[in-house]
């Protein structure tokens, strides 16, 4: 099929693209991550932060990838939060709109990559994709820690629970693929389940969040920059570069390969 563009769409569209509200991660490089809507950068406004870029890797599931790079230092704040000053680093993009409430079921899906030569900062926390509420805490934080990957319950306002997703020694080098099937629900009808390249790895029965509204963030976010400092006697926490394609959202697993 033969595609027109209007001249006049380019100017805005170009505008989305600098202000890193629209990600190019389809194999037409036009802006599609199924029903989400727009994301914006999360308090990290650095330029090196995030970029789209051609993929790198040679095996990536769409020729547009998205790129993450948090260095020593890039720490920001806005009226409400102060990385600076709560001992965090970080960059991330987070859903514009955040309107998925309750009763709401939904299918995420978004592929990962770790290079080769990214280093693992224990005890320093990192956080690599997250459902965050609006207006109060984080409920689902996918985080990689002393090793590998692995998924944090915190629908209680503190981690209760920790699901081992992928080892350390399977981590680098190679495209994962993160399918989550959610019902967002304050009681015992809710469900969060997990699948890692096909595998399901969590199946979770009960309260998925207790706020209202949640919303989808994803890049890097560092906490507790100081516990790496202070065990190695060192001044900053080394950089880290991890790569994202293919984040969608759809009401069916189908939805999240078209």
């Amino acid at each position: 099929m033969n595609m027109v563009f209007n001249i006049k769409l380019i100017p805005p569209l170009m505008s989305l693209l600098v202000s890193g509200c629209v990600s190019l991660t389809n194999n037409n490089h036009l802006p599609q991550t199924g029903s989400f809507d727009l994301f914006q950068r999360s308090l990290s406004t650095t330029e090196h932060g995030y970029r789209i870029s051609p993929d790198t890797t040679g095996s990536a599931p769409t020729k547009m990838i998205d790129v993450f790079d948090v260095r020593p230092g890039d720490c920001s704040f806005n009226s409400g939060w102060n990385d600076c000053q709560n001992d965090r680093e970080r960059s991330e993009r987070s859903e514009t709109n955040k309107s998925t409430g309750l009763h709401s079921e939904y299918w995420y899906g978004w592929s990962i990559y770790f290079p080769k030569d990214y280093p693992n900062v224990y005890p320093t926390k990192v956080a690599l994709g997250q459902f965050h509420q609006k207006d109060s805490h984080p409920v689902w934080m996918f985080q990689n820690s002393k090793g590998g990957y692995h998924l944090d319950n915190q629908v209680m306002g503190h981690s209760s629970h920790y699901y081992p997703l992928i080892e350390d020694d399977k981590l680098r080098g190679r495209w994962h693929r993160i399918e989550v099937n959610v019902r967002w629900e304050n009681n015992q009808t809710g469900f969060f389940r997990v699948w890692v390249n096909g595998n399901q790895k969590v199946n979770y029965e009960g309260a998925t969040m207790d706020a209202s509204y949640v919303y989808f963030k994803y890049g890097l976010y560092r906490s507790f920059l100081s516990r790496y400092k202070n065990e190695n006697n060192v001044d900053s926490v080394p950089a880290q570069t991890v790569y994202f394609s293919n984040v969608k959202r759809s009401l069916s697993r189908d939805g999240l390969s078209e």
